[in-house]
Formats: C-alpha cells, sequence, structure tokens
C-alpha cells in the first residue's frame, strides 16, 4: 500500500539529518522532492503544489524542539498535512432511518458488488444488522448472479427480480420488502458503465430521488489514479454523494485518488477495500493512513484486529495448557488461523512500525504459512499433542507427507520449542524476570 509514494517520501525527509534549524535553503530541496514523489503517485499538480506550499509555510524558521531533529519536525508537519488532505477526522457511515438505505455507485469494474458485500458483511457482523442486498444492475447478465454469490458466502439475503429492467421499481419493491421482512439496512447495487454516460447518470439520479437513500456511496478504484477523481467529480455534480470507498487498495496503487479526492470533491473517504476476502474492509482513518504512508505503521488498527479475533475463553485455557507444558502443535495451528483472520499477510506487516521499510524487498504473501500448516497436518494426532514423540523416522514421514524436507521439519520443531520456552517463561514472574534480565545486558 502506497510502497512507491512511501519510499520517495522518505528519501526526501531523510536529506533534512543533521541541520539545527529548517530554514528556506535545507527546505527547498526537500520540499522539491516532496512534490516530485506526490505528482510520481498521480496527484493533481495543484494539489501537490498547495500541499508542499502548505508544509513550507509551517516549516520556515521553526526552532527543532529539545527531543527532535529537523528531519523528524518536518515528518511530523508532513504528517500533519496529509491527514488534513485526506480529510483529517474520521467520518463513518450514517446508519439513520428505518430502514437505512445505502445507495452504491461508481463505474463498472470499480469493485461496486464485490464492496456492496463487504459492506453487508461488516455491518452484519460488526454493527448486528440485519441486511438487504438488492441487484439492480439490470444490463450486466452477471450482475445479479454475482451478488447472489456474494449473498450466499456471507448468509445475506439478496432481493432481485429477474426480467425486470426498471431499476427504480426494484429499489422501491426491496425497501418494501425489507420493512415487511425485519430488514434494518438496505443496500442498493447499481449498473455501472465502462465511462461515464447521461444515461448511467439519469438513471442512478432516479433512483435516487426515488428512494432517498441514507447514505449514498462512491465506489472507485484507487489503482486508476486520477481519473478515478476525474469520475468522482462528475458523479458527485449529479448526486451529491456523501462518501467515497477506496477498493484494491491492497494492489501496487500510487495513491493519488486517495490523496487527492477529498481536495475535488470535498467528501470524506469513508471505506477502503484492503483484499478479496470478504472482511477486508476497513474504516478509512486518514491519520492512520498518513502514519502508513510515512513508515510509521498503524498500530491501533493491528491491536483493533487482534482484539477482533480474540477469544478470551479459548485464552484462559491456552494459558492452562502453557503452565502445565501442554502448549502442541494443535494449539499452534489455531494461533495461525487466528493470525490468517486478520487479514492479508502483507497488508498486516504494513501496520507494524518500520516493518514495510526493512521488508520491502521481501515478497509477502498469503501462503506463509503453507509450508508450517502442511508439516502439522502431516502428523499424527500423538505428535500434536506431544511434540517429544517425534524422532528422525517420524520426521522423514511427516517431511514425505508435507512434500517439505527434513531440514525444514527440523526448523519448524526449533522455532515450536523456542517459542513455547519463551511463552513458558512469560508465565506467572517470568516476564518480570526477563525484563530484568534485558536491562541487565544494556
Amino acid at each position: 500500500m502506497f510502497n512507491n509514494l512511501s519510499e520517495k517520501l522518505d528519501k526526501a525527509l531523510h536529506s533534512l539529518k543533521g541541520h539545527g534549524k529548517i530554514n528556506e535553503v535545507n527546505v527547498a530541496e526537500t520540499l522539491k522532492e516532496v512534490r516530485r514523489a506526490l505528482l510520481d503517485a498521480d496527484v493533481n499538480f495543484k494539489i501537490a503544489k498547495q500541499f508542499t506550499n502548505s508544509v513550507k509555510e509551517k516549516a520556515i524558521g521553526q526552532d527543532v524542539l529539545t527531543t527532535l531533529n529537523p528531519g523528524q519536525l518536518m515528518v511530523k508537519i508532513v504528517k500533519d498535512e496529509l491527514t488534513e488532505l485526506m480529510g483529517g477526522d474520521t467520518v463513518g457511515i450514517n446508519l439513520g432511518g428505518s430502514p437505512t438505505v445505502i445507495l452504491m455507485s461508481g463505474l463498472q469494474g470499480s469493485g461496486k458488488t464485490t464492496f456492496s458485500g463487504k459492506l453487508a458483511n461488516y455491518l452484519k457482523n460488526k454493527k448486528t444488522k440485519q441486511v438487504l442486498l438488492v441487484g439492480c444492475d439490470v444490463y450486466r447478465p452477471a450482475a445479479i448472479n454475482q451478488l447472489q454469490v456474494v449473498g450466499e458466502q456471507i448468509g445475506v439475503e439478496v432481493y432481485a427480480e429477474v426480467g425486470n429492467q426498471n431499476p427504480v421499481e426494484i429499489s422501491q419493491n426491496a425497501i418494501k420488502h425489507a420493512k415487511a421482512n425485519g430488514k434494518n439496512v438496505v443496500i442498493i447495487d447499481t449498473a455501472g458503465r465502462l465511462a461515464v454516460d447521461e444515461e448511467m447518470m439519469t438513471e442512478i439520479s432516479n433512483i435516487h430521488k426515488a428512494v432517498t437513500p441514507n447514505e449514498t456511496l462512491f465506489v472507485v478504484d484507487s489503482m486508476t489514479g486520477q481519473d478515478a477523481v476525474n469520475t468522482a467529480k462528475a458523479f458527485n455534480d449529479v448526486l451529491n454523494f456523501d462518501g467515497v470507498v477506496l477498493t484494491k487498495l491492497d494492489g501496487d496503487t500510487r495513491g493519488g485518488a486517495a490523496l487527492s479526492i477529498k481536495s475535488v470533491v470535498d467528501k470524506p473517504i469513508k471505506f477502503i477495500g484492503t483484499g478479496e476476502k470478504m472482511d477486508a474492509i476497513d474504516v478509512f482513518h486518514p491519520n492512520r493512513m498518513a502514519d502508513r504512508i510515512l513508515g510509521m505503521g498503524d498500530v491501533v488498527s493491528l491491536v483493533e484486529r487482534a482484539q477482533e479475533q480474540y477469544d478470551e475463553a479459548e485464552a484462559r485455557k491456552l494459558q492452562k495448557k502453557i503452565a502445565k507444558n501442554q502448549f502442541g502443535f494443535d494449539d499452534f495451528l489455531n494461533q495461525i488461523q487466528q493470525i490468517k483472520k486478520m487479514g492479508s499477510m502483507k497488508d498486516l506487516v504494513g501496520m507494524i512500525p518500520g516493518a514495510g521499510k526493512a521488508l520491502k524487498d521481501v515478497d509477502i504473501d498469503d501462503d506463509a504459512f503453507k509450508g508450517i500448516e502442511a508439516i502439522i497436518r502431516s502428523m499424527t494426532p500423538e505428535e500434536r499433542s506431544k511434540p517429544s514423540v517425534i524422532n528422525a523416522s517420524r520426521k522423514k514421514r511427516i517431511a514425505k507427507g508435507s512434500g517439505t524436507s527434513v531440514q525444514e521439519v527440523n526448523q519448524l520443531m526449533k522455532q515450536f520449542d523456542q517459542m513455547s520456552k519463551m511463552m513458558k517463561m512469560m508465565q506467572g514472574g517470568g516476564g518480570k524476570r526477563m525484563m530484568q534480565m534485558m536491562r541487565g545486558m544494556r
């Protein structure tokens, strides 16, 4: 996410190291590089210039604080300006109305139908809402089928009228159906086109007038950069939408849409799509995104995701097992499953401060645990619960069954043993003793 932009901004800001005061001479070259990084990320020239002018105005002549060097002070100024550029405050979704009606808009291929499913899944699981998905794309034959597949996947009802070519009528009937069947959120997935045209705009405008949605969201593919911003303006002129959804932010996106869209349409980015899975949706936090762009990670979001997967009862059971030296490979496998539920590995690594930069040349994918899982699944129940019984001949059998080598099995056994010892040490007063040991090593 924004890897190229992050790298270029890091280089630009690094050049201020060693100066005692930020002045026009040493800041000029830095801001020139910052502007170039923004333009390379497909940010509008006017917005990039306004951004660097604003940073310059706040930076010139500022004395370096006692705990900061000029580079750090400049990073803070740039971070604050990036946060402001992307909207400043986090803006949530409006869930007023009975039922709440959410109208999805955007071009074909922007990820509108998939995101409708993600939003339905989010509202169902995190806001405990009864959601109804509505298929109003009457032109693309596979659109209704796609929505029905998504609905089945997440356990949400899909309302469709096959054969009816009137999306306004379908929308109105769907709302009546929702009221009659206890649904408190209606998400209307509308038709898209390959480009903005008068017919599409008239149609979505008619739906908008007929259902008076509580929330109108514009879905945009973040990989289209500046084109996305121009399309957003065209839709906003007709719909006056409430917020923007940026999809495909997990791709090799340049980031121009995320950085420019708020300035152009003056509407907040409310959600981002960060992967293909139905739970790959995040509320957009401008300050956290600014941190990630500047390589500071996003620990708050990482902790929030971990807490969502945290099961207190399971944690207590695990604690007892560790205390009794009964922590086995089944428990280890369960921990891996919990991590995988938190999101894509690439996204999680990006949330750890400094990790994105340190691992920029490392290929991180969601198959990172594949070999480990294969090895564990090739073990017998006894071997999983009592790793000490795994001898040389058993290792050969496990390696053969998992399609790995004995060396890889040995490596996993060693890592597992080290982790078990560490977990045991952290029980009771071990954690305190460990901290004292670390202090003594300084």
